[in-house]
């Protein structure tokens, strides 16, 4: 925990349909959902506002990778958003693997008593969530910063 930083994180769960955004406290402990953005013509600018208003020292985007580790039409889509961040002059761009978080959110959403059609613009913040937590517990864990810079994808 030595190397820990403090500030606070922003995670980002990306859909073709949904763009999930949560943020974490400033010591990292506390991570809660912020908003779930419609993919549409706004979105870009409206999660550039979020990202200004949290002023985080990290973004993280989700890198949905299907159970092999490979590469999916989804993986594709979710780096070239993180590249439109990127180019938009968002810093500290992080693209972590989030196998499983959109199914373990609806999980945990089900477990307490909410249907998926209930909590269907709920679930992507919830998995932005778990993104965000995932990648404060391996920088706990390893003091290493979590995730692929953006850069490395050009």
């Amino acid at each position: 925990m030595a190397n820990f930083r403090l500030g606070r994180r922003i995670g980002v769960d990306f859909g073709v349909a949904r763009i999930g955004v949560a943020v974490s406290s400033v010591d990292g402990i506390i991570c809660s959902p912020l908003a779930t953005l419609q993919n549409n013509d706004e979105a870009l600018s409206s999660l550039l506002e979020l990202i200004s208003e949290q002023e985080p020292i990290e973004i993280y985007v989700g890198l949905p990778l299907n159970l092999q580790g490979e590469h999916t039409q989804s993986t594709v889509l979710a780096i070239e958003f993180a590249k439109q961040l990127f180019q938009s002059g968002v810093s500290n761009l992080r693209l972590v693997d989030e196998r499983m978080s959109t199914r373990a959110a609806q999980s945990q959403l089900q477990a307490s008593g909410k249907n998926s059609r209930q909590s269907k613009g709920v679930i992507d913040a919830a998995a932005a969530t778990l993104i965000v937590e995932s990648a404060l517990s391996y920088e706990r864990a390893t003091g290493q910063i979590p995730g692929i810079d953006v850069s490395e994808f050009s």
